[in-house]
């Protein structure tokens, strides 16, 4: 096990054992490159069928989420990992060696869990290779913000609602309604607002034009909810833009951008020169509930400031306002919390099994009923499965086998999402009936738009989901999704527009005015 916090080289130690080019694979995407001699894998797509002679797992840690926060906390690195993911990778690969990177608290769960399986576990432990120094007082005033320095903000907006964000931002730059009963309207979760007719319906988009208001710096923005392809390329072009500076002092008239905003995408596997991060706040919405950051959370992103051998050696941390200092505080000064357990999900053998004891059920209730009886030792929890039980619901209603049912519900598909879920209905439905499942050509030489409102980009990004999803099923069942070619190509096609985007309407066009709206869930 490689343990230690961010930026003190726990992950290139693993790393140095595979060091050749890499092929990649996630549930969506594939990149095959010829004569590689390694492998490299989103965790669900783990194989425990081959032998290797070498293995490496990070974000261990990881292996004690649920589902239900893992779909929005980590939806952002392209795949719904499950934590029951880490956990079959851990007990399930079959290597001579298996690396293990991630936070100390994992540690005496893994050499816990690993006793049944008496593996040797040799613990390395690693130290920050750089200070990080949590300041005394906050930003306050935008205009303080200064070159390298990066702007965190709260939940990707594409999973908060539009009034939510709002409501979000406008809690940032006041102080909350003292009166009680609240006079200010709406109010959700304690969060108050006035109107702001300046600003959008993004927050991501608010901090950026706040920050340029400042004529001062000119700002780069990172989005972590975007499709693979895309969120790739985009993070790829703003962080050179704010590189440029960044790492080489270069004077704002000449290249421009240093100062970047940026949600939890920033906390998971990039390295920047970054010399502060600000919190805008220390809550985050998780697709629950409006709630405090953990401490492994704080730690994940306040360790991205300072770099080892650059230009900003020394991380400093601060907030936007005073109020989340304390918190922030205690929380790089604290041990993370020990985890206790891991994350299972029964396999479709055990489904199997369980069937038999109940064969009128369908697949949800055998969910349900093996959840609920399930004997576990106290190093184990069962992953959340929520999102699972609401496709199972649907793939109940239509005739088909329960390994075929299993496949549609291990699929990555988001039920919150109305075009998302009528697509899985409408390609469950379609190999019900023909067992082949043609897809249609969404975009042609007349509906190529690029969107004009976040409205459009999130029909968009919902369109692109129901392309993965065929895309995934493929690779499952290949003879019966035999269109995967041109879902590739409309996925090509769906990012390109997305890009056009971000990159024409969505940041250089100032900001129309606008009401408020309803919340988007």
């Amino acid at each position: 096990m490689h343990v230690g916090p961010t930026n003190s080289g726990k992950t290139y130690h693993a790393l140095k054992r595979l060091e050749l080019s890499p092929s990649a694979h996630s549930g969506q995407e594939r990149e095959e490159i010829d004569g590689a001699k390694h492998k490299a894998v989103t965790v669900e797509m783990s194989d425990v069928n081959s032998d290797y002679s070498c293995a490496v797992v990070d974000e261990i840690q990881d292996v004690c989420v649920s589902l239900a926060k893992q779909l929005y906390l980590l939806d952002y690195v392209g795949v719904q990992n499950k934590g029951f993911s880490f956990t079959r990778a851990l007990l399930g690969i079959c290597a001579d060696e298996l690396h293990l990177c991630g936070d100390p608290a994992a540690v005496p769960l893994i050499k816990e869990i690993l006793k049944v399986t008496d593996d040797v576990v040799e613990v390395k432990y690693y130290d920050r290779l750089s200070p990080l120094v949590p300041l005394d007082v906050p930003l306050g005033s935008f205009s303080k913000i200064r070159t390298g320095r990066l702007m965190y903000s709260v939940s990707d907006p594409l999973y908060l609602p539009t009034d939510t964000q709002l409501q979000v931002f406008e809690c940032l730059l006041k102080s909350p309604c003292r009166q009680e009963p609240c006079a200010c309207k709406p109010k959700t979760n304690g969060l108050h607002i006035k109107k702001l007719p300046k600003y959008g319906p993004d927050l991501h988009h608010n901090f950026y034009r706040l920050i340029e208001d400042q004529r001062q710096h000119m700002c780069s923005v990172v989005y972590g909810s975007l499709p693979p392809a895309t969120r790739s390329r985009q993070k790829l072009a703003e962080l050179t833009k704010f590189l440029k500076i960044a790492g080489n002092n270069v004077q704002r008239r000449n290249n421009g951008f240093d100062v970047l905003v940026a949600s939890d995408a920033i906390g998971m596997g990039l390295n920047l020169n970054i010399s502060r991060i600000i919190f805008s706040t220390l809550k985050k919405f998780d697709g629950i509930e409006m709630r405090d950051l953990t401490v492994s959370e704080i730690k994940q992103i306040a360790g991205r400031a300072g770099r080892y051998k650059s230009k900003f050696p020394i991380g400093e941390v601060t907030c936007l306002k005073a109020d989340d200092l304390p918190l922030l505080h205690s929380s790089l000064s604290s041990p993370s919390p020990t985890l206790e357990q891991g994350g299972l999900f029964p396999s479709f053998d055990l489904i199997v099994m369980f069937s038999r004891l109940h064969p009128t059920y369908g697949l949800k209730q055998i969910l349900e009923h093996f959840v609920e009886h399930a004997k576990l030792s106290d190093n184990y929890f069962i992953t959340n499965c929520e999102e699972m039980l609401k496709v199972a619901a649907v793939i109940d209603e239509l005739p088909l086998t329960l390994s075929d049912k299993y496949l549609f519900v291990m699929s990555p598909v988001d039920m919150e999402d109305d075009i998302s879920s009528q697509g899985l209905t409408q390609f469950a439905t379609s190999y019900c009936t023909n067992h082949i499942v043609r897809l249609k050509e969404i975009f042609t030489p007349g509906t190529l738009k690029i969107p004009k409102s976040h409205k459009q980009l999130k029909e968009l990004e919902s369109i692109h989901k129901v392309l993965d999803l065929y895309v995934w099923l493929s690779f499952h069942m290949d003879e019966c999704f035999p269109d995967r070619e041109l879902a590739a190509s409309q996925k090509a096609i769906c990012s390109m527009l997305i890009e056009e985007f971000l990159g024409r309407s969505g940041w250089e066009k100032k900001p129309i005015p606008r009401k408020l709206s309803r919340p988007l869930a």
